[in-house]
C-alpha cells in the first residue's frame, strides 16, 4: 500500500468513527476523575477499542486504570498513549478528554493499514499524568519495553509541533513543632505555621537568583487548627521546575536550603518527601517532530514557527520520561479557547466546544499519517528498530 492510499485509509476511519470519537471526548469531560481514579474513564477508551477489534489487557503495571489494547502483529511496535485524569475542582481545564479521543481514533486508524505496514499498534492508556507519574511507573515496570516510538497530542491555544516542557520535582515539606496556647502560654510553643512563613520568605528571596527555566511555586496545605493554638503541624506542598533535570538538581538543592531555614528559625523540625515520581523534560525526536510538522501542516493547521516553539515551555509532563527513553513526540493541538490558557476553568469549557471536536479528529489522523510517513521509509523504519535493538542490549529501565 503506498503513501497515499494508506493516508486515504486512515482518513477515511477517523471520519467514519469522528461521531464515537467525538462523544468519547465529550463523556469523559462530562465525569472528570482524578489520577490514579479514572475508573470510568479508563474503561470509556478501552471499551470503544476493545469494540473495534482491539485487544484489551487491563490493570497493566499495578495500576488499575492502566491498560494496554493490541492489534496486528508487525515487528514494529508503536504506541499511541491516552491520558484521561483531571484536575481538582477544574475538571478537564487540560483537555485530556481531547487526548484520549484522539488516542482512539489514531489506534483505530492505524489498526486499518497494520497488516499492510508490518507494525503493532498498542493504545496505552496512561493514568495520573497531573499528578502521579502514571507513565513513569508504566515506564519503570517494563510497559514500553519492545515498542519502538511512542505519540500523542495535547489540546492548547496554539499548534506546537517541537513541544518543550520543564523538568519537575512534586515535593510536600512538611514542620513539626509543639503546641502550646497562644496567649497563655506561647513561650513554650515551636510554631510550624512560622516555618512555614520563613521558608516561603526564603523561597521567595530566593526567585531572584534562579536560573532561566527554573521555577518553583507551591500551596499552604495545612497550617494549624485555630488561631488559639499554636501550630504543631503545617504542610506546604511545592513543585520545582527547570530545563533539564540536572538544573532541576541544581534548584532542589537551593530549596532545601530554605526549608532547613524555616525549620531552623523557628525550632521546628522538618521532612521533606516527593509526592510523585521525577517528570524529566520533552526530548521529542526530531524525525517524528519532522514527520509530524509536514502531516499537520499538509492538512492545513498552521503550528507557530519553530524558532517560537521554546519560548513558553507548556509546563511538565510524564510523557518527558517516555521521550527520554523511546523516540516520541507530544506535539500541542491548537482549539479555540477564547483566550483562555490550559488549567482555567474557561479552557475545560473549551475542551468540548466545536474547534476541540476538530482537533480530536485532525489529532486523530495527524498521528495515525506520522506513524505512516515513518513506518512507509525503509531508513526511518530502519533507525526506529536500531534504537529499540539498542535499548534492549543494555536491558529495560527497570
Amino acid at each position: 500500500m503506498a503513501d497515499d492510499e494508506a493516508t486515504a485509509v486512515v482518513e477515511s476511519v477517523v471520519r467514519g468513527a469522528a461521531t464515537d470519537l467525538i462523544a468519547l471526548s465529550h463523556s469523559i469531560h462530562a465525569e472528570p476523575e482524578l489520577a490514579f481514579e479514572e475508573f470510568r474513564s479508563a474503561a470509556k477508551v478501552a471499551d470503544l477499542l476493545a469494540a473495534r477489534g482491539f485487544d484489551i489487557h487491563t490493570g497493566i503495571g499495578g495500576l488499575p486504570t492502566a491498560f494496554d489494547a493490541r492489534f496486528g502483529s508487525g515487528d514494529l511496535v508503536v504506541a499511541v498513549c491516552a491520558e484521561y485524569d483531571a484536575l481538582p475542582e477544574i475538571g478537564h481545564a487540560c483537555g485530556h478528554n481531547i487526548i484520549a479521543a484522539s488516542a482512539v481514533g489514531a489506534g483505530l486508524a492505524l489498526a486499518a493499514v497494520a497488516d499492510r505496514l508490518g507494525i503493532t499498534v498498542r493504545v496505552i492508556g496512561t493514568p495520573a499524568e497531573e499528578s502521579g507519574g502514571g507513565k513513569i511507573v508504566l515506564l519503570e515496570r517494563g510497559v514500553f519495553d519492545g515498542v519502538a516510538a511512542a505519540v500523542m497530542i495535547h489540546p492548547g491555544p496554539f499548534d506546537i509541533v517541537g513541544a518543550t516542557s520543564l523538568a519537575l520535582a512534586d515535593l510536600a515539606i512538611t514542620f513539626t513543632g509543639r503546641e502550646a496556647h497562644a496567649s497563655a502560654a506561647p513561650e513554650y510553643g515551636r510554631n510550624a505555621g512560622d516555618a512555614v512563613t520563613v521558608t516561603q520568605v526564603a523561597l521567595g528571596l530566593l526567585r531572584q537568583h534562579l536560573a532561566p527555566g527554573q521555577q518553583l511555586h507551591g500551596i499552604v496545605s495545612a497550617g494549624g487548627v485555630a488561631p488559639n493554638i499554636v501550630p504543631a503541624h503545617a504542610e506546604l506542598l511545592y513543585y520545582l521546575r527547570a530545563r533539564t533535570a540536572e538544573s532541576l538538581a541544581e534548584l532542589w538543592k537551593r530549596a532545601d536550603a530554605c526549608f532547613a531555614a524555616g525549620a531552623l528559625a523557628t525550632g521546628c523540625t522538618h521532612e521533606v518527601r516527593t509526592v510523585a515520581p521525577t517528570y524529566t523534560e520533552l526530548t521529542p525526536d526530531a524525525e517524528l517532530v519532522a514527520a509530524y510538522r509536514e502531516e499537520i501542516i499538509a492538512m492545513g493547521r498552521k503550528p507557530v514557527a519553530r524558532e517560537l516553539e521554546g519560548l513558553r515551555p507548556l509546563g511538565s509532563t510524564d510523557m518527558g520520561n517516555v521521550t527520554n527513553i523511546v523516540p516520541g513526540i507530544h506535539p500541542v493541538i491548537g482549539i479555540d479557547s477564547q483566550g483562555a490558557v490550559t488549567h482555567q476553568p474557561a479552557f475545560a469549557a473549551a475542551s468540548v466546544n466545536a474547534s476541540a471536536d476538530a482537533a480530536v479528529v485532525d489529532g486523530s489522523i495527524a498521528l495515525a499519517r506520522t506513524i505512516i510517513r515513518v513506518a512507509s521509509d525503509p531508513a526511518g523504519r530502519d533507525r526506529l528498530q536500531e534504537l529499540l535493538a539498542q535499548r534492549s542490549a543494555v536491558g529495560s529501565v527497570r
